[in-house]
């Protein structure tokens, strides 16, 4: 993450956004530029956040999804843009996209050899995207109980930056991958789910998309845009599941 942790959360997830408000098939690529987490100065220790108890998990352990919750509460926290990532429903998201053809890596192949290749070659491990974050995630307990002797979603917020910090930066002992690789691919998947269309499970009512100005599926708007020309487009954002 930056070295400077204050930087403005609208201009972060602004930028964010841009690549990830039209949902985007997750990327597993080392090479790829993390972003800072913008830290919240008085955000009290909260339980791991749990799914709405009409929808259960379909492929994360309990364990998992606290993780996964604590982490996008740590990178998108509550305040008075948007609420937190868990509350948007990104650990949902994150839990739907790993149990379907993404997680099974249907996309990749995955025949070998595996060699560690170069940065922009990307994805070159023999895990399908639910075995990496899967593995991640235990790294990264592990990593943690040695640093503050808790799991990630149990430390306060400060513990959480800190451990974050040093994934980011490859600090972190990871088995199998580098950290950074871990960071990285935990970033993109947390903003996905964060500015994705809600219908996937993330982005609750579409705040979002409110907070950037996002107006939503192209189709509502097209035979607006001559209209709203050089003007604010002032109608609520709408997704697919609003013409369904």
């Amino acid at each position: 993450m930056a070295e400077d942790p204050k930087i403005g959360r609208r201009e972060f997830l602004t930028a964010a956004g841009a690549a990830a408000a039209v949902l985007a098939p997750a990327q597993l690529a080392e090479a790829q530029q993390a972003q800072p987490v913008t830290p919240s100065a008085t955000a009290p220790v909260a339980a791991p956040a749990a799914p709405p108890a009409d929808e259960p998990l379909l492929t994360l352990t309990a364990t998992e999804h606290a993780f996964f919750a604590a982490a996008a509460d740590t990178i998108i926290p509550a305040d008075n843009l948007s609420p937190s990532g868990s509350d948007c429903g990104v650990a949902n998201f994150i839990d739907r996209q790993l149990a379907g053809a993404y997680g099974t890596g249907a996309r990749l192949y995955r025949q070998g050899p595996f060699p560690k290749g170069k940065p922009e070659q990307g994805y070159q491990l023999s895990l399908n995207p639910r075995e990496f974050f899967r593995a991640g995630i235990a790294s990264a307990n592990e990593f943690t109980r040695k640093s503050w002797a808790k799991d990630f979603d149990r430390l306060n917020e400060e513990q959480r930056i800190a451990a974050l910090q040093a994934m980011e930066a490859g600090k972190a002992e990871f088995k199998g991958f580098g950290s950074a690789m871990f960071f990285n691919a935990l970033l993109q998947i947390t903003m996905e789910g964060f500015f994705a269309d809600p219908m996937y499970g993330g982005n609750r009512d579409m705040a979002a998309w409110k907070m950037v100005g996002y107006p939503g599926l192209p189709a509502t708007y097209r035979h607006d845009i001559k209209k709203y020309l050089g003007k604010v487009y002032d109608k609520p954002p709408r997704s697919i599941a609003d013409f369904s």
